[in-house]
């Protein structure tokens, strides 16, 4: 049975992974969280000094991921969305959080200064629902607003019933 593949992406803080792990408990699908991944793979090209991470070595990530995404039923979590290959989603749910509560999840990570100040301004200027528009085409790219368990609780119901419907038109 041909499942969809999945994208969550947004700002860090926004509830990619909450979300993620939480629809693939639900769902039986594959969950990847592509930061975890390129730790665990030394998957990185470098350090960024100014922003205190390393830098993601997309090329070797897609290497990592082809044969995964080509058998469908996965859910990536990541900030960027601009180096997948537009082939692999069927549908990408870009999460928005309201600055308050964003400012607060960031700050108790440990984000602070520039950092902090960045992601903030990505948040209020929709930088990654903008990245996601440009990279795949627009009827599968929606957002979502994630600053409640209540948000949380319906995106997971919206999601799950698209999954549905995409499985029952595809099989």
């Amino acid at each position: 049975m041909r499942r969809p593949n999945v994208l969550l992406t947004g700002t860090p803080g926004v509830g990619k992974t909450t979300l993620g792990k939480e629809l693939a408990s639900r769902t039986g699908m594959t969950y990847v969280n592509v930061g975890d991944m390129a730790k665990d793979g030394e998957l990185y090209e470098g350090f960024d000094e100014e922003f205190d991470c390393p830098i993601l070595d997309e090329d070797r990530v897609v290497d990592e991921l082809e044969d995964k995404m080509s058998e469908g039923g996965v859910i990536v979590d990541y900030h960027g969305c601009d180096f997948f290959p537009e082939r692999w989603f069927h549908i990408v749910f870009v999460l928005h959080t309201e600055n308050s509560f964003l400012y607060d999840r960031l700050e108790s990570r440990g984000y602070k200064g520039k950092k902090l100040q960045d992601n903030i301004q990505c948040e209020i200027f929709q930088t990654l629902y903008e990245e996601a528009l440009l990279s795949y085409k627009k009827e599968i790219v929606h957002q979502l607003h994630s600053n409640t368990p209540e948000d949380l609780e319906r995106n997971l119901d919206q999601i799950m019933q698209w999954i549905e419907q995409w499985m029952k038109d595809n099989n």
